[in-house]
């Protein structure tokens, strides 16, 4: 996704190019999902197994096409991505006065009604745009000089808790207007979960363990869980629960929303829920306080029968079984003291799990990139990955009987573990 970048080089002169003025969304739309960079190609399989056209991945998200209804079925259904985004126009610009002709020339009345509160984004990159904060502004004034011509109204402004976001999208010479189909982000599944120091957020968690190869018939332990992250994102896979399926999404005050298709498509993405049932899935932590969180956020997300924990040292715990996935986000130190009590932990940490876990498959998530020198082992993969503007890895150690010595580590994309 385009980051707020300036550019001094102004592009050349081009016309303005807009969509038809009313939108029609009995054809294919073009739609647009953001996900935490580094995750854009698990995010693309995703979103082909949804039936998704034309998939392209991009730095920050996947492009794609499909009817309308498809918006529906990402929110829905979609672990990994932030949010989906309708493309209701595109075109060229020059300067602050193409922009705002070009939204005004937009059919928003076809999208949604007047008395929708709306919030517009902006985001930019390269772009000669001088203030992204004026040009929302003149995004906004288009928006509703539009609604008040034809309607002799205007929408209000809510920047807390919009019926409708509006998303700019610039590059040098070209801008994309997009409508909000999600609201609140995706990550936000529709609990209000208790969080520890930096909480990962779910769409990361769920972008991790299908990096890391886990499936529902694999034992998974985290064995640092603190929240509980990995080991929810993970019994919702096991137990077939669509992660957008106890919350409301922002197309449901769009025109275009059919509230009988909705309904139907939700009644069966319950229909194929398990029930709660115990799952080879375990956390442990050190930590009693961290356990009373990820035991209170397991009882909200009614998984209390399906997870088990306990209170353990990670450099004594005994693995609960002959073979199974590790994946966990160790703490890394941020003043000076933390980093040098974890350059002591590592190390021990490596001969725990050669000693322990003979046939793990151990994922290690970590902004600390001293850890595969520090740990002792050599990593099969390292995955880039971003916890929002935080650079981290994805380290994944096979563990095997004997020397734990693999071929020399590769710096690779994430693929699908």
């Amino acid at each position: 996704m385009p980051s707020d970048r300036g550019a001094s080089r102004r592009p050349s002169p081009a016309p303005v190019r807009t969509l038809p003025a009313l939108i029609d969304t009995a054809g294919p739309q073009q739609f647009f999902c953001p996900c935490p960079r580094g995750l854009e190609p698990v995010l693309l399989d995703e979103l082909n197994a949804l039936g998704a056209a034309s998939c392209a991945a991009t730095d920050g998200g996947v492009a794609f096409s499909g009817p309308f209804e498809l918006c529906y079925a990402a929110n829905l259904h979609s672990r990994i991505a932030s949010r989906v985004l309708w493309r209701v126009a595109h075109g060229a610009y020059r300067d602050e006065r193409d922009v705002y002709e070009l939204v005004r020339g937009v059919g928003w009345e076809s999208c949604f009604e007047v008395h929708r509160t709306i919030r517009v984004n902006v985001s930019a990159t390269a772009s000669p745009l001088k203030s992204l904060d004026f040009i929302a502004l003149r995004i906004k004034d288009a928006v509703c000089d539009r609604f008040r011509d034809l309607t002799g109204a205007r929408p209000s402004i809510d920047t807390a808790a919009p019926d409708v976001r509006i998303h700019a999208y610039f590059d040098a010479s070209t801008v994309s207007l997009y409508l909000d189909t999600s609201g609140e982000p995706l990550f936000k599944r529709g609990l209000r979960m208790a969080g520890g120091e930096a909480p990962l957020r779910e769409n990361l968690a769920a972008g991790i363990l299908r990096l890391a190869g886990w499936s529902p018939e694999r034992a998974l332990l985290d064995p640092m869980c603190g929240a509980g992250t990995f080991l929810i994102e993970a019994a919702e896979m096991a137990l077939r629960r669509a992660p957008g399926s106890r919350r409301r999404f922002g197309f449901e005050k769009l025109r275009a929303f059919e509230s009988a298709r909705w309904s139907a498509m939700l009644a069966q993405a319950r229909a194929e829920e398990l029930p709660e049932q115990p799952l080879e899935i375990r956390g442990s932590d050190l930590y009693g306080a961290a356990l009373g969180i990820a035991r209170a956020n397991l009882e909200k997300a009614a998984l209390s029968q399906t997870i088990s924990l306990k209170q353990a040292n990670v450099l004594e715990l005994t693995p609960p079984g002959t073979s199974g996935t590790v994946v966990t986000n160790p703490p890394y130190g941020v003043r000076l003291g933390e980093q040098d009590e974890l350059a002591r932990f590592y190390p021990r940490l490596g001969d725990a799990l050669k000693q322990r876990f003979s046939g793990w498959n151990v994922c290690i998530f970590t902004a600390d990139l001293r850890l595969p020198k520090l740990i002792g082992l050599r990593p099969k993969r390292r995955i880039p990955l971003f916890n929002g503007a935080l650079e981290c890895r994805l380290y994944e150690f096979e563990m095997v009987a004997g020397s734990a010595r693999r071929r020399p580590p590769e710096e690779s994309g994430p693929t699908p573990g």
